[in-house]
């Protein structure tokens, strides 16, 4: 069972060996343009940033703008992500790509889909992918559903990070499954981040609250009316969140409680 304790001094978040101040996680697609996704990123706080490897030029195409120049791989961590992929033979390809693109880069996030409407994961597609790149030494980081079993095996296979979602990508439900997620960040030592569904900056926090190690978005920032400013929220929800989960926040009750009671009063 996790150690993970509510320390009032909170330890930064380590991934892969790699120790990161922030816990917000963002994507790269879906913005009007380069410009704002430089100005989305830089807003949410976010050090680490996912890469949609067959949707996006990091080199590929050197005729075309590259997201490099405006995410810097001397700045940000570079997730390579293998979204659009719906084999583990596709995904497998897509993470070679990505780490010659990167000059031999090892930590990726492994999604691979089974349903086109849901975007839902195909496990058993996934183990299999996250079996190939753990022996070629990949550092992965594995988009699942919110399965305790599930997430725990992949676990014990050598993820880096279980991420499981919290509701379809895209769909901003928000947490639909609070405790099935509480009961995979009880139960893995491993970091657990909440990966889809969130919609606004409440979702984020709800994660936090939960325990969840960081949560990772993109539509809920890019889909936004105003995409940076909703990136600076997202940002201070996941702050908030993670405080209020070291806090420790008060039980639930049926019945109330006074902030001040009459016991021990002078009249």
């Amino acid at each position: 069972m996790s150690n993970k304790s509510h320390s009032p001094a909170d330890a930064p978040l380590v991934i892969a060996g790699v120790e990161y101040r922030s816990r917000l996680l963002v994507g790269t697609g879906k913005y009007r343009d380069l410009e704002e996704t430089r100005e989305a990123t830089e807003a949410s706080g976010a050090e680490i940033v996912t890469v949609a490897i067959r949707r996006s030029n990091i080199g590929q195409n050197p005729d075309e703008p590259s997201l490099l120049e405006v995410i810097p791989p001397d700045r940000y961590t570079i997730l390579p992500n293998t979204a659009g992929c719906y084999t583990a033979e596709d995904a497998v390809r897509t993470c070679r790509l990505a780490r010659e693109l990167l000059d031999g880069h090892d930590l990726v996030k492994l999604e691979v889909l089974g349903d086109e409407k849901t975007l839902f994961p195909d496990v058993l597609q996934t183990l299999e992918a996250a079996e190939t790149l753990i022996k070629e030494g990949f550092k992965v980081m594995v988009y699942t559903n919110d399965d305790l079993i599930i997430a725990k095996r992949f676990e014990q296979m050598g993820c880096v990070a279980v991420m499981p979602l919290a509701a379809p990508i895209g769909s901003g439900l928000g947490i639909r499954n609070p405790y099935n997620i509480l009961s995979i960040v009880e139960e893995l030592e491993v970091p657990v981040l909440v990966d889809a569904g969130v919609g606004t900056a409440s979702d984020a926090a709800v994660a936090m609250e939960l325990g969840c190690d960081g949560v990772l978005m993109n539509t809920a920032i890019a889909g936004a009316q105003q995409p940076v400013l909703m990136a600076s929220a997202m940002k201070k929800a996941v702050e908030a969140g993670r405080q209020a989960w070291l806090a420790g926040r008060i039980p639930r009750k049926r019945f109330a409680s006074a902030s001040s009671p009459l016991s021990g009063t002078f009249f």
